[in-house]
């Protein structure tokens, strides 16, 4: 478990505390059990996340820390909404992977298509978000074309929209397929994008054609690792092959 999951467990686990009224020490590590870590609690005092007295032997969240905690509850109830209402799936394990992964705009979208619900399938309160104190009806998409993203914006491939077969794996045979990220280089006069150390150019309609997640890490073109070798590059394209300088 990384260091940034353990915080988040603790902190959801405070959050249970304060709805059960509890506040103790002792609770947090029964609550967590095998998995209380005594310094990711000192982390979190220490982030400001939570308080912690000695004197009484208490922990509670702090207001930046109920903060945290209700975007992961939130994250977590609807999750288990979504997956026990519509999938029918085993909605407590896949909510608890949800919470950590998704972006506050898709947990939003999630809870407007569910028609805002008040309570998980436990029976517990759901955090309310900005869409449910504005009533929205719309859920927006955190799926966009890889043509709308801005240059040098990176993003994970979500899936490949194309009309058929051939052009699918003309794409696929590109390297680009869901899961892998790209970052776009330029847009005119084709789009140029970087994909696993390479770089392809395609014209607007694969562009629009190939779907990516909207900022779904916040990922830059900076923390992709070294860039790509410099001098003479050579982009290719799904038929043929051409250099900065000119076709080869």
């Amino acid at each position: 478990m990384n260091n940034n999951r353990e915080k988040d467990e603790h902190i959801e686990q405070l959050w249970y505390m304060k709805e059960g009224g509890r506040d103790s020490i002792d609770a947090l590590k029964g609550g967590m059990g095998g998995n209380y870590n005594g310094d990711v609690v000192d982390e979190l005092a220490s982030e400001e996340l939570v308080e912690l007295a000695e004197e009484n032997k208490t922990v509670r969240l702090t207001n930046n820390g109920e903060d945290h905690a209700r975007r992961l509850i939130r994250a977590h109830r609807l999750a288990e909404r979504l997956l026990y209402d519509v999938l029918g799936g085993d909605y407590e394990s896949g909510a608890c992977e949800f919470e950590h992964t998704v972006t506050p705009e898709l947990v939003d979208s999630i809870c407007t298509l569910l028609g805002h619900p008040a309570a998980c399938p436990h029976g517990l309160s759901i955090p309310e978000g900005e869409c449910c104190k504005n009533s929205s009806r719309t859920a927006r998409s955190s799926v966009i074309p890889l043509a709308e993203l801005k240059v040098g914006q990176s993003a994970r491939v979500a899936y490949i929209n194309c009309q058929s077969d051939q052009q699918l794996h003309k794409i696929d045979g590109l390297r680009i397929r869901p899961g892998v990220t790209v970052t776009l280089h330029q847009r005119y006069p084709s789009y140029v994008i970087e994909c696993e150390g390479g770089n392809i150019a395609m014209d607007e309609e694969i562009a629009s054609n190939i779907r990516v997640w909207k900022e779904p890490e916040r990922l830059t073109a900076a923390s992709q690792g070294p860039p790509a070798r410099s001098g003479r590059k050579r982009f290719r394209w799904g038929r043929s092959k051409y250099s900065e300088g000119g076709a080869s």
